[in-house]
């Protein structure tokens, strides 16, 4: 059985040497307390999953060849289905931890599924909730003269958020769903209100689970159509138009903001 266990944002991991795994065992790898919620996750691969939160550090530390490692930095040494594993664990532990009373009337709500609960007064039902964002690649074509030689090169927009994690990161215009829109008109509002632009072939690229905490990034690309780059002060601290040969520091692989932008550098003829 894989144990997902949490304290905080970070997950604990067995380090052996210089590897890391997801515990093992029938039992889980730290000291549980009667009210431990033990959330039951899919299988995996034949393998039975649970995991559950540290409400606080164990009283004698965690035991020899345990560790915690903050999930974002966990997908650099997990394999993929484990860390995607991983993510889903901490999405339903937050559910969990944000759902234990009604909405509707306040009573308590108890479980009637693995992902699902019921009100124990008015019988109201909830689910885990995600949070849908868009992000989009953006170019600029090339632009040459009418011999066919190139004067300005394919560029990229990449823009520097304000709650960027790291300072001197760019990413993709990106942003959450509204209530009563398509995924299409929320790239187009998106892209508008933060640049100030127009874009044009629009197209579906792929998505990720984003569990920090509960979401999914759906990928799209499109072409720069028109207006001028104007950013949005409130929401992005820089940003302007790349080509392949000068790009500042972009996100790192785990990302759909990363496969964006590799899908586009592995284009270069």
């Amino acid at each position: 059985m894989y144990w997902f266990a949490f304290f905080g944002n970070s997950l604990i991991l067995r380090r052996k040497g210089d590897a890391y795994e997801v515990p093992q065992g029938d039992v889980p790898p730290t000291p549980t307390q009667e009210w431990t919620t033990i959330q039951v996750l899919p299988d995996l691969e034949g393998v039975p999953c649970r995991a559950y939160t540290l409400l606080a550090p164990p009283r004698e530390g965690l035991a020899e060849g345990l560790t915690t490692m903050e999930l974002r930095t966990s997908y650099n040494v997990l394999p993929h289905p484990l860390h995607n594993m991983a993510g889903k664990a901490a999405e339903l532990i937050y559910w969990d931890s944000n759902t234990r009373y009604c909405g509707h009337c306040g009573a308590p709500m108890e479980r009637s599924t693995d992902i699902s609960k019921r009100c124990t007064n008015c019988g109201k039902e909830v689910w885990p909730q995600v949070a849908p964002a868009i992000i989009v690649r953006i170019l600029k074509k090339a632009v040459t003269d009418a011999d066919g030689n190139t004067i300005e090169p394919e560029k990229i927009l990449l823009v520097h958020a304000r709650n960027f994690r790291h300072a001197d990161r760019y990413g993709l215009v990106a942003g959450f769903v509204e209530t009563g829109e398509t995924l299409e008109q929320c790239v187009e509002r998106e892209v508008m209100e933060e640049t100030h632009l127009r874009i044009t072939n629009l197209r579906y690229f792929g998505s990720q689970p984003w569990p920090y905490p509960s979401g999914i990034m759906i990928g799209f690309t499109a072409d720069y159509d028109s207006g001028e780059l104007h950013l949005q002060d409130e929401e992005l601290s820089r940003g302007g138009w790349f080509d392949r040969d000068h790009l500042p520091q972009i996100p790192d692989k785990m990302s759909i903001a990363r496969r964006l932008i590799d899908d586009w550098l592995d284009t270069r003829k």
